[in-house]
Protein backbone atom coordinates (compact mmCIF):
# COMPACT_ATOMS: atom_id res chain seq x y z
CA UNK A 1 0.00 0.00 0.00
CA UNK A 2 2.45 2.54 0.80
CA UNK A 3 4.35 1.58 -2.53
CA UNK A 4 1.20 2.20 -4.22
CA UNK A 5 1.46 5.41 -2.18
CA UNK A 6 4.57 6.46 -3.14
CA UNK A 7 4.13 5.65 -6.91
CA UNK A 8 0.94 7.61 -7.11
CA UNK A 9 3.16 10.95 -5.57
CA UNK A 10 6.09 10.52 -8.16
CA UNK A 11 3.32 9.94 -11.50
CA UNK A 12 2.48 13.55 -13.28
CA UNK A 13 -1.12 15.00 -13.57
CA UNK A 14 -3.98 13.93 -16.21
CA UNK A 15 -5.34 16.29 -18.53
CA UNK A 16 -8.11 14.71 -17.60
CA UNK A 17 -10.29 16.66 -14.99
CA UNK A 18 -12.31 13.50 -13.53
CA UNK A 19 -9.10 11.42 -13.10
CA UNK A 20 -6.96 14.08 -11.38
CA UNK A 21 -9.64 14.03 -9.25
CA UNK A 22 -9.54 10.86 -8.42
CA UNK A 23 -6.07 10.37 -7.79
CA UNK A 24 -6.34 13.68 -4.90
CA UNK A 25 -9.40 11.64 -3.41
CA UNK A 26 -7.16 8.39 -3.55
CA UNK A 27 -4.58 10.12 -1.52
CA UNK A 28 -6.08 12.09 1.18
CA UNK A 29 -9.18 10.12 1.45
CA UNK A 30 -12.41 11.50 2.82
CA UNK A 31 -10.91 13.58 5.65
CA UNK A 32 -13.29 15.88 6.80
CA UNK A 33 -10.84 19.31 6.12
CA UNK A 34 -10.02 18.57 2.62
CA UNK A 35 -12.24 20.73 0.84
CA UNK A 36 -13.28 20.52 -3.17
CA UNK A 37 -15.11 23.21 -4.60
CA UNK A 38 -16.17 22.89 -8.68
CA UNK A 39 -16.73 25.67 -10.60
CA UNK A 40 -17.04 26.99 -13.77
CA UNK A 41 -15.62 29.63 -16.05
CA UNK A 42 -17.49 30.97 -19.10
CA UNK A 43 -15.11 31.23 -22.16
CA UNK A 44 -16.33 30.94 -25.52
CA UNK A 45 -17.36 27.64 -23.91
CA UNK A 46 -17.93 26.80 -20.69
CA UNK A 47 -14.78 25.12 -18.88
CA UNK A 48 -14.91 22.99 -15.93
CA UNK A 49 -12.52 23.52 -12.84
CA UNK A 50 -12.33 22.17 -9.20
CA UNK A 51 -9.99 23.16 -6.36
CA UNK A 52 -8.98 21.66 -3.41
CA UNK A 53 -7.67 23.04 0.15
CA UNK A 54 -7.15 22.20 3.64
CA UNK A 55 -9.83 23.82 5.64
CA UNK A 56 -8.59 26.10 9.03
CA UNK A 57 -4.80 26.07 6.70
CA UNK A 58 -5.98 28.73 4.40
CA UNK A 59 -8.38 31.95 4.27
CA UNK A 60 -11.45 30.38 3.06
CA UNK A 61 -12.77 33.94 2.57
CA UNK A 62 -9.85 34.96 0.12
CA UNK A 63 -10.28 31.80 -1.92
CA UNK A 64 -13.62 32.45 -1.93
CA UNK A 65 -13.36 36.08 -3.19
CA UNK A 66 -10.70 34.48 -5.86
CA UNK A 67 -12.95 32.23 -7.04
CA UNK A 68 -15.58 34.35 -7.77
CA UNK A 69 -13.22 37.51 -9.26
CA UNK A 70 -11.91 34.75 -11.76
CA UNK A 71 -15.44 33.35 -12.79
CA UNK A 72 -16.74 36.90 -13.42
CA UNK A 73 -13.41 38.12 -15.23
CA UNK A 74 -13.66 35.40 -17.57
CA UNK A 75 -17.69 35.95 -18.09
CA UNK A 76 -16.70 39.34 -18.89
CA UNK A 77 -13.62 38.67 -21.37
CA UNK A 78 -16.32 36.59 -23.06
CA UNK A 79 -18.79 39.06 -23.79
CA UNK A 80 -15.76 41.39 -25.03
CA UNK A 81 -14.36 38.76 -27.14
CA UNK A 82 -10.61 38.82 -25.73
CA UNK A 83 -10.62 34.67 -24.44
CA UNK A 84 -7.63 33.36 -26.08
CA UNK A 85 -7.92 29.36 -27.08
CA UNK A 86 -8.78 27.26 -24.49
CA UNK A 87 -5.41 25.43 -25.15
CA UNK A 88 -3.81 28.81 -23.51
CA UNK A 89 -6.28 29.49 -21.10
CA UNK A 90 -3.75 28.13 -18.31
CA UNK A 91 -1.30 30.85 -19.52
CA UNK A 92 -4.05 33.77 -20.04
CA UNK A 93 -5.45 33.15 -16.38
CA UNK A 94 -1.55 33.83 -14.99
CA UNK A 95 -0.93 37.06 -17.26
CA UNK A 96 -4.11 38.62 -16.66
CA UNK A 97 -6.49 37.28 -14.51
CA UNK A 98 -5.07 35.54 -11.13
CA UNK A 99 -3.86 38.72 -8.97
CA UNK A 100 -2.05 36.40 -6.31
CA UNK A 101 0.92 37.38 -6.14
CA UNK A 102 2.48 33.71 -5.40
CA UNK A 103 1.79 31.22 -8.03
CA UNK A 104 3.38 28.07 -9.38
CA UNK A 105 2.14 25.63 -12.25
CA UNK A 106 2.82 22.43 -10.53
CA UNK A 107 3.51 19.10 -12.91
CA UNK A 108 4.29 16.28 -10.07
CA UNK A 109 1.15 14.64 -8.16
CA UNK A 110 3.33 14.89 -4.69
CA UNK A 111 4.21 18.71 -5.18
CA UNK A 112 0.51 19.43 -5.39
CA UNK A 113 -0.04 17.54 -2.56
CA UNK A 114 2.36 19.25 -0.61
CA UNK A 115 1.11 22.24 -1.58
CA UNK A 116 -2.61 21.42 -0.25
CA UNK A 117 -1.11 20.31 3.22
CA UNK A 118 0.97 23.13 3.76
CA UNK A 119 -2.20 25.48 3.52
CA UNK A 120 -2.11 26.02 -0.48
CA UNK A 121 -5.11 25.89 -3.14
CA UNK A 122 -4.68 23.44 -5.79
CA UNK A 123 -6.54 24.58 -9.25
CA UNK A 124 -7.83 22.03 -11.95
CA UNK A 125 -8.44 22.64 -15.34
CA UNK A 126 -9.76 20.47 -17.62
CA UNK A 127 -7.55 20.03 -20.43
CA UNK A 128 -4.94 21.20 -18.71
CA UNK A 129 -2.63 18.48 -16.98
CA UNK A 130 -0.31 21.88 -15.06
CA UNK A 131 -2.86 22.76 -12.32
CA UNK A 132 -1.88 25.87 -10.54
CA UNK A 133 -1.37 26.17 -6.69
CA UNK A 134 -1.97 29.61 -5.26
CA UNK A 135 -0.49 30.79 -2.17
CA UNK A 136 -3.96 31.17 0.63
CA UNK A 137 -2.16 30.65 3.76
CA UNK A 138 -3.88 31.65 6.64
CA UNK A 139 -4.16 29.50 9.55
CA UNK A 140 -4.63 30.90 13.63
CA UNK A 141 -1.37 32.01 14.51
CA UNK A 142 -0.58 32.64 18.65
CA UNK A 143 0.30 36.67 18.47
CA UNK A 144 3.43 37.81 19.49
CA UNK A 145 4.32 37.86 23.18
CA UNK A 146 6.91 38.35 25.60
CA UNK A 147 9.54 35.49 25.97
CA UNK A 148 8.87 33.16 28.77
CA UNK A 149 12.03 30.82 29.27
CA UNK A 150 14.42 34.37 28.91
CA UNK A 151 13.18 37.62 30.83
CA UNK A 152 15.28 40.87 30.86
CA UNK A 153 15.02 43.99 32.88
CA UNK A 154 15.66 45.78 29.81
CA UNK A 155 14.92 45.08 26.41
CA UNK A 156 12.84 44.03 23.54
CA UNK A 157 9.48 42.29 24.95
CA UNK A 158 8.93 40.50 21.50
CA UNK A 159 9.58 36.69 21.62
CA UNK A 160 8.84 33.66 18.50
CA UNK A 161 5.75 32.16 17.51
CA UNK A 162 4.88 28.95 16.19
CA UNK A 163 4.86 30.32 12.68
CA UNK A 164 7.67 30.44 10.97
CA UNK A 165 7.13 33.57 8.73
CA UNK A 166 6.15 35.67 11.76
CA UNK A 167 9.85 34.46 13.53
CA UNK A 168 11.74 35.48 10.75
CA UNK A 169 10.20 38.51 9.84
CA UNK A 170 10.97 39.59 13.62
CA UNK A 171 14.35 39.07 12.87
CA UNK A 172 14.54 40.81 9.21
CA UNK A 173 12.87 43.90 10.59
CA UNK A 174 15.58 44.27 13.01
CA UNK A 175 18.20 43.58 9.91
CA UNK A 176 17.87 45.23 7.17
CA UNK A 177 20.83 44.52 5.21
CA UNK A 178 20.54 43.50 1.82
CA UNK A 179 23.03 40.31 2.54
CA UNK A 180 20.64 39.16 4.95
CA UNK A 181 19.88 35.69 3.18
CA UNK A 182 17.05 33.02 4.27
CA UNK A 183 16.96 29.65 3.21
CA UNK A 184 14.08 27.20 2.73
CA UNK A 185 14.44 23.34 3.17
CA UNK A 186 11.63 20.47 4.49
CA UNK A 187 12.85 17.22 6.58
CA UNK A 188 10.63 15.05 7.95
CA UNK A 189 9.07 12.15 5.34
CA UNK A 190 5.33 12.37 7.40
CA UNK A 191 5.05 16.24 8.49
CA UNK A 192 7.48 17.97 5.50
CA UNK A 193 8.43 20.44 8.28
CA UNK A 194 9.58 23.95 7.09
CA UNK A 195 12.95 24.92 7.68
CA UNK A 196 14.73 28.07 7.31
CA UNK A 197 18.10 28.66 7.37
CA UNK A 198 19.30 32.64 7.85
CA UNK A 199 22.52 34.13 7.58
CA UNK A 200 24.84 37.03 6.22
CA UNK A 201 26.49 36.84 3.35
CA UNK A 202 30.35 38.37 3.44
CA UNK A 203 29.94 37.79 7.19
CA UNK A 204 29.61 34.12 7.86
CA UNK A 205 32.66 31.68 7.85
CA UNK A 206 33.57 30.20 4.82
CA UNK A 207 31.83 26.80 4.94
CA UNK A 208 29.91 27.29 7.60
CA UNK A 209 26.25 27.48 5.91
CA UNK A 210 27.21 24.02 3.49
CA UNK A 211 28.28 22.57 6.83
CA UNK A 212 25.08 23.41 8.33
CA UNK A 213 22.60 22.54 5.38
CA UNK A 214 24.76 19.00 4.61
CA UNK A 215 23.72 18.22 8.43
CA UNK A 216 20.35 19.13 7.74
CA UNK A 217 20.17 16.82 5.04
CA UNK A 218 21.47 13.58 6.33
CA UNK A 219 18.57 14.02 8.73
CA UNK A 220 16.48 11.06 7.74
CA UNK A 221 13.31 11.21 10.12
CA UNK A 222 9.71 10.64 9.74
CA UNK A 223 8.52 13.47 12.26
CA UNK A 224 10.23 16.31 12.78
CA UNK A 225 7.78 18.40 15.38
CA UNK A 226 10.06 21.00 18.05
CA UNK A 227 13.60 22.05 17.08
CA UNK A 228 14.81 19.58 20.03
CA UNK A 229 14.77 17.37 17.14
CA UNK A 230 16.79 18.98 14.90
CA UNK A 231 18.92 19.95 17.74
CA UNK A 232 20.07 16.35 18.81
CA UNK A 233 20.20 15.38 14.99
CA UNK A 234 23.09 17.75 13.90
CA UNK A 235 25.07 18.07 17.85
CA UNK A 236 28.71 17.43 17.89
CA UNK A 237 28.67 15.78 20.50
CA UNK A 238 25.15 13.84 21.84
CA UNK A 239 26.62 12.05 24.24
CA UNK A 240 27.80 14.93 26.00
CA UNK A 241 25.66 16.48 29.04
CA UNK A 242 26.75 19.89 27.34
CA UNK A 243 24.35 21.43 24.60
CA UNK A 244 26.67 22.39 21.38
CA UNK A 245 23.67 24.09 19.80
CA UNK A 246 22.27 27.42 21.12
CA UNK A 247 18.28 27.64 21.48
CA UNK A 248 16.50 31.33 22.37
CA UNK A 249 13.18 32.17 21.78
CA UNK A 250 14.76 36.23 21.94
CA UNK A 251 14.39 37.71 18.04
CA UNK A 252 17.24 40.38 19.67
CA UNK A 253 19.48 37.36 20.54
CA UNK A 254 19.46 35.89 17.43
CA UNK A 255 19.67 38.85 15.23
CA UNK A 256 22.81 39.70 17.52
CA UNK A 257 24.78 36.32 16.65
CA UNK A 258 24.03 36.38 12.85
CA UNK A 259 25.58 39.88 13.29
CA UNK A 260 28.54 38.01 14.57
CA UNK A 261 29.23 35.66 11.80
CA UNK A 262 26.44 32.71 13.03
CA UNK A 263 23.88 30.94 11.54
CA UNK A 264 19.88 30.42 12.71
CA UNK A 265 18.50 27.98 12.33
CA UNK A 266 14.24 28.56 12.10
CA UNK A 267 11.88 25.43 12.59
CA UNK A 268 8.15 25.68 12.17
CA UNK A 269 5.91 25.09 14.88
CA UNK A 270 7.96 25.96 17.27
CA UNK A 271 9.27 29.37 19.54
CA UNK A 272 12.82 27.78 19.64
CA UNK A 273 15.21 29.24 17.32
CA UNK A 274 18.58 27.18 16.82
CA UNK A 275 22.03 28.91 16.37
CA UNK A 276 25.48 26.97 15.39
CA UNK A 277 28.05 27.55 16.25
CA UNK A 278 28.03 27.80 20.29
CA UNK A 279 29.96 28.30 22.91
CA UNK A 280 30.09 27.59 26.53
CA UNK A 281 29.94 30.87 27.75
CA UNK A 282 27.35 32.30 26.25
CA UNK A 283 24.99 30.43 28.22
CA UNK A 284 26.22 32.64 31.32
CA UNK A 285 25.22 35.96 29.78
CA UNK A 286 22.06 37.68 28.92
CA UNK A 287 20.61 39.74 26.66
CA UNK A 288 20.16 42.83 28.96
CA UNK A 289 24.31 42.86 29.61
CA UNK A 290 24.25 44.72 26.22
CA UNK A 291 21.54 47.23 27.10
CA UNK A 292 23.10 48.56 30.38
CA UNK A 293 25.76 50.41 31.28
CA UNK A 294 28.64 48.33 30.57
CA UNK A 295 30.20 48.20 34.49
CA UNK A 296 26.88 46.99 35.24
CA UNK A 297 26.33 44.29 32.46
CA UNK A 298 30.22 42.96 33.43
CA UNK A 299 29.33 42.86 37.44
CA UNK A 300 25.77 40.93 37.00
CA UNK A 301 27.50 38.78 34.50
CA UNK A 302 30.67 38.29 37.34
CA UNK A 303 27.08 37.56 39.80
CA UNK A 304 26.14 34.18 37.06
CA UNK A 305 29.59 32.87 36.94
CA UNK A 306 30.08 33.00 40.68
CA UNK A 307 26.75 31.04 40.67
CA UNK A 308 27.56 28.74 37.72
CA UNK A 309 30.51 27.87 40.32
CA UNK A 310 28.32 27.13 43.19
CA UNK A 311 25.43 25.16 41.63
CA UNK A 312 28.28 22.60 40.31
CA UNK A 313 30.82 22.23 43.28
CA UNK A 314 28.87 23.53 46.42
CA UNK A 315 27.40 20.71 47.49
CA UNK A 316 30.32 18.28 46.44
CA UNK A 317 32.75 20.75 48.00
CA UNK A 318 30.44 20.34 51.13
CA UNK A 319 30.44 16.21 51.05
CA UNK A 320 33.87 15.79 50.41
CA UNK A 321 34.83 18.25 53.59
CA UNK A 322 32.12 16.69 56.06
CA UNK A 323 33.21 13.11 55.15
CA UNK A 324 37.11 13.39 54.30
CA UNK A 325 38.50 16.23 55.39
CA UNK A 326 37.11 17.81 58.62
CA UNK A 327 40.13 19.02 59.69
CA UNK A 328 40.12 21.79 56.55
CA UNK A 329 36.89 23.44 58.03
CA UNK A 330 36.68 25.91 60.87
CA UNK A 331 36.85 24.67 63.81
CA UNK A 332 33.49 26.66 65.12
CA UNK A 333 31.89 25.60 61.79
CA UNK A 334 32.69 22.24 62.05
CA UNK A 335 31.25 22.10 65.94
CA UNK A 336 28.21 23.74 64.19
CA UNK A 337 27.86 20.98 61.85
CA UNK A 338 28.83 18.41 63.93
CA UNK A 339 26.12 19.33 66.54
CA UNK A 340 23.69 19.44 63.49
CA UNK A 341 24.65 16.14 62.12
CA UNK A 342 23.75 14.22 66.03
CA UNK A 343 20.42 12.92 65.04
CA UNK A 344 20.92 12.37 61.37
CA UNK A 345 20.27 8.55 60.64
CA UNK A 346 22.06 8.97 57.06
CA UNK A 347 25.93 9.63 55.55
CA UNK A 348 25.98 12.98 54.82
CA UNK A 349 26.55 11.70 50.64
CA UNK A 350 23.50 9.64 51.09
CA UNK A 351 21.71 13.07 52.89
CA UNK A 352 22.60 14.87 49.78
CA UNK A 353 21.45 12.84 47.80
CA UNK A 354 18.13 12.43 49.69
CA UNK A 355 17.88 16.51 49.46
CA UNK A 356 18.94 17.10 45.39
CA UNK A 357 16.45 14.48 44.48
CA UNK A 358 13.82 16.16 46.49
CA UNK A 359 14.82 19.40 45.42
CA UNK A 360 14.50 18.13 41.66
CA UNK A 361 11.15 16.85 42.50
CA UNK A 362 10.01 19.72 43.84
CA UNK A 363 11.30 22.09 40.71
CA UNK A 364 9.57 19.41 38.25
CA UNK A 365 6.34 18.90 40.13
CA UNK A 366 6.00 23.26 40.20
CA UNK A 367 7.05 23.60 36.40
CA UNK A 368 4.51 20.49 35.30
CA UNK A 369 1.71 21.52 37.48
CA UNK A 370 -0.77 24.60 36.36
CA UNK A 371 0.95 27.71 37.02
CA UNK A 372 -1.18 28.86 40.23
CA UNK A 373 -0.71 25.18 41.81
CA UNK A 374 2.69 24.62 40.58
CA UNK A 375 3.93 28.23 42.96
CA UNK A 376 1.89 26.73 46.01
CA UNK A 377 3.99 23.56 45.38
CA UNK A 378 7.32 25.27 45.53
CA UNK A 379 6.02 27.29 48.46
CA UNK A 380 4.78 24.31 50.13
CA UNK A 381 8.14 22.11 49.46
CA UNK A 382 10.66 24.73 50.36
CA UNK A 383 9.44 25.95 53.31
CA UNK A 384 7.20 23.09 55.17
CA UNK A 385 9.31 19.68 54.00
CA UNK A 386 11.77 21.41 54.42
CA UNK A 387 11.41 22.89 58.17
CA UNK A 388 9.73 19.01 58.78
CA UNK A 389 12.83 17.12 57.36
CA UNK A 390 14.76 18.87 59.88
CA UNK A 391 12.72 19.04 62.84
CA UNK A 392 12.27 15.11 62.05
CA UNK A 393 16.38 14.39 62.29
CA UNK A 394 15.99 13.29 58.69
CA UNK A 395 18.59 16.00 57.56
CA UNK A 396 20.78 18.59 58.87
CA UNK A 397 19.94 22.10 58.79
CA UNK A 398 23.55 22.77 57.37
CA UNK A 399 22.65 20.52 54.37
CA UNK A 400 19.22 22.25 54.21
CA UNK A 401 21.33 25.79 53.40
CA UNK A 402 23.29 23.94 51.29
CA UNK A 403 20.68 22.59 49.01
CA UNK A 404 19.04 25.83 48.99
CA UNK A 405 21.75 27.90 48.26
CA UNK A 406 22.95 25.50 44.94
CA UNK A 407 19.38 25.71 43.35
CA UNK A 408 18.93 29.53 43.87
CA UNK A 409 22.01 29.26 42.06
CA UNK A 410 20.81 27.32 39.35
CA UNK A 411 17.90 29.60 38.67
CA UNK A 412 20.43 32.31 38.65
CA UNK A 413 21.82 30.85 35.19
CA UNK A 414 19.59 32.77 32.05
CA UNK A 415 19.86 29.37 29.76
CA UNK A 416 17.61 26.81 31.01
CA UNK A 417 19.62 24.53 28.44
CA UNK A 418 23.36 25.17 30.78
CA UNK A 419 21.11 25.09 33.98
CA UNK A 420 20.17 21.57 32.81
CA UNK A 421 22.82 20.49 31.92
CA UNK A 422 24.72 21.85 35.24
CA UNK A 423 21.71 19.58 36.84
CA UNK A 424 23.19 15.96 35.16
CA UNK A 425 26.91 16.68 36.22
CA UNK A 426 26.29 17.87 39.67
CA UNK A 427 25.29 14.17 40.60
CA UNK A 428 28.58 12.41 39.32
CA UNK A 429 30.51 15.19 41.03
CA UNK A 430 28.49 14.47 44.10
CA UNK A 431 29.09 10.85 43.77
CA UNK A 432 32.91 10.96 43.05
CA UNK A 433 33.81 13.82 46.17
CA UNK A 434 31.31 11.43 48.09
CA UNK A 435 32.98 8.44 47.49
CA UNK A 436 36.91 8.81 47.21
CA UNK A 437 37.16 12.72 49.17
CA UNK A 438 39.35 15.17 47.46
CA UNK A 439 40.91 12.67 44.88
CA UNK A 440 37.37 11.87 43.38
CA UNK A 441 36.47 15.37 43.09
CA UNK A 442 39.91 16.64 41.29
CA UNK A 443 39.34 13.53 38.85
CA UNK A 444 35.94 14.13 38.37
CA UNK A 445 36.67 17.90 37.80
CA UNK A 446 39.35 16.96 35.41
CA UNK A 447 37.77 14.74 33.62
CA UNK A 448 34.72 17.10 33.17
CA UNK A 449 37.44 19.94 31.94
CA UNK A 450 39.03 17.58 29.57
CA UNK A 451 35.62 16.56 27.98
CA UNK A 452 34.59 20.15 27.52
CA UNK A 453 37.88 20.76 26.14
CA UNK A 454 37.83 18.44 23.54
CA UNK A 455 34.07 19.67 21.98
CA UNK A 456 33.84 21.40 19.05
CA UNK A 457 30.53 23.16 17.73
CA UNK A 458 30.58 23.27 13.95
CA UNK A 459 34.52 23.27 13.65
CA UNK A 460 35.00 26.26 16.70
CA UNK A 461 36.57 24.82 20.15
CA UNK A 462 33.48 24.58 22.39
CA UNK A 463 35.42 26.93 25.11
CA UNK A 464 36.35 29.65 22.97
CA UNK A 465 37.63 32.15 22.94
CA UNK A 466 39.72 30.90 25.95
CA UNK A 467 40.62 28.02 24.42
CA UNK A 468 42.39 28.89 22.01
CA UNK A 469 42.96 32.13 23.19
CA UNK A 470 41.74 35.02 21.15
CA UNK A 471 43.43 37.84 23.03
CA UNK A 472 40.43 40.43 20.70
CA UNK A 473 37.48 38.62 21.71
CA UNK A 474 38.31 38.47 25.27
CA UNK A 475 36.62 42.46 26.18
CA UNK A 476 33.04 40.23 25.42
CA UNK A 477 34.03 37.07 27.33
CA UNK A 478 34.31 37.51 31.44
CA UNK A 479 33.19 40.91 31.31
CA UNK A 480 31.91 43.16 28.84
CA UNK A 481 33.93 46.10 27.48
CA UNK A 482 32.52 49.13 26.27
CA UNK A 483 31.05 49.77 23.42
CA UNK A 484 33.65 52.21 22.12
CA UNK A 485 36.13 49.62 23.17
CA UNK A 486 34.26 46.51 21.14
CA UNK A 487 35.27 47.70 17.80
CA UNK A 488 36.20 44.82 15.84
CA UNK A 489 33.68 41.86 14.77
CA UNK A 490 34.51 38.63 16.66
CA UNK A 491 37.40 36.06 14.97
CA UNK A 492 34.46 34.07 13.97
CA UNK A 493 32.98 36.60 11.45
CA UNK A 494 34.81 36.40 8.06
CA UNK A 495 34.77 39.70 7.13
CA UNK A 496 36.20 41.11 9.86
CA UNK A 497 34.26 44.73 9.43
CA UNK A 498 34.35 47.28 11.80
CA UNK A 499 31.76 47.53 14.35
CA UNK A 500 32.42 50.59 15.95
CA UNK A 501 34.21 53.71 14.81
CA UNK A 502 37.71 54.80 16.32
CA UNK A 503 36.15 58.49 17.51
CA UNK A 504 33.10 56.67 19.14
CA UNK A 505 34.20 57.72 22.97
CA UNK A 506 31.85 60.29 24.24
CA UNK A 507 33.77 63.39 25.12
CA UNK A 508 30.40 65.33 27.57
CA UNK A 509 32.86 67.45 29.06
CA UNK A 510 35.14 69.35 26.30
CA UNK A 511 33.65 72.96 26.57
CA UNK A 512 32.68 73.51 22.83
CA UNK A 513 30.44 69.96 23.13
CA UNK A 514 29.18 71.20 26.61
CA UNK A 515 26.11 73.53 27.34
CA UNK A 516 28.37 75.22 30.22
CA UNK A 517 30.73 75.87 27.35
CA UNK A 518 28.04 76.76 25.20
CA UNK A 519 26.62 79.32 27.57
CA UNK A 520 30.17 80.48 28.18
CA UNK A 521 30.46 81.56 25.17
CA UNK A 522 27.92 83.18 23.78
CA UNK A 523 28.20 85.16 27.49
CA UNK A 524 32.00 86.15 26.23
CA UNK A 525 30.32 86.99 22.38
CA UNK A 526 27.72 89.49 24.52
CA UNK A 527 31.07 91.34 26.26
CA UNK A 528 32.59 91.54 23.39
CA UNK A 529 29.95 93.43 21.48
CA UNK A 530 29.20 95.47 24.16
CA UNK A 531 32.90 96.59 24.65
CA UNK A 532 33.10 97.46 21.00
CA UNK A 533 29.82 99.59 21.54
CA UNK A 534 31.46 101.20 24.33
CA UNK A 535 34.80 102.01 22.47
CA UNK A 536 32.87 103.18 19.41
CA UNK A 537 29.90 105.22 21.80
CA UNK A 538 32.83 107.44 23.82
CA UNK A 539 34.70 109.66 20.98
CA UNK A 540 30.30 110.34 19.95
CA UNK A 541 29.65 112.05 23.41
CA UNK A 542 33.32 114.17 23.42
CA UNK A 543 32.30 115.30 20.13
CA UNK A 544 29.07 116.28 20.83
CA UNK A 545 31.03 118.17 23.74
CA UNK A 546 32.86 120.14 22.30
CA UNK A 547 29.85 121.12 19.70
CA UNK A 548 27.50 122.69 22.76
CA UNK A 549 30.86 124.60 24.07
CA UNK A 550 31.69 126.23 20.31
Amino acid sequence: MQENNQSALRALFSIHLDHNIEVIHNLLGDSVDIVKREFVFHGKKEIKAVCFYTDGLVNTQGVERLIEYLIYKTAESSRRNEMIHDSNFTEEMIKHLIVNPSIKVVKVVEDGIDGVLSGDTLIFLDGSNQPLLLSSRGWDTRSVSEPVTEQVVRGARDGFTENIRSNTALVRRRIRNPNFRLEAINLGKKTQTDINIAYIKGVVREGLVEEVKERLKKIKIDAILESGYVEELIADAPYSPFTTVQSTERPDKVAAEILEGKVAIFVDNTPFVLVVPTYFWQYLQASDDYYAKFYTGSFFRLVRYFAFIISLTLPSIYVMLASFHQEMIPTPLALTIASGREVVPFPVLLEALIMEIAFELMREAGLRMPKPVGQAVSIVGSLIIGQAAVQAGMVSPFMVIVVAVTGIASFAIPNYAASFSIRLIRFPLLLASGTLGLLGFAAAFSILAIHALSIRSFGESYLAPATPFQPSDQKDSIIRFPWWKMDKQPQLAEGKEERVADDSLPSPNQEEDSIEGLKQKESDNDDNKNKKTKKKRKPSFRKIGRREEE
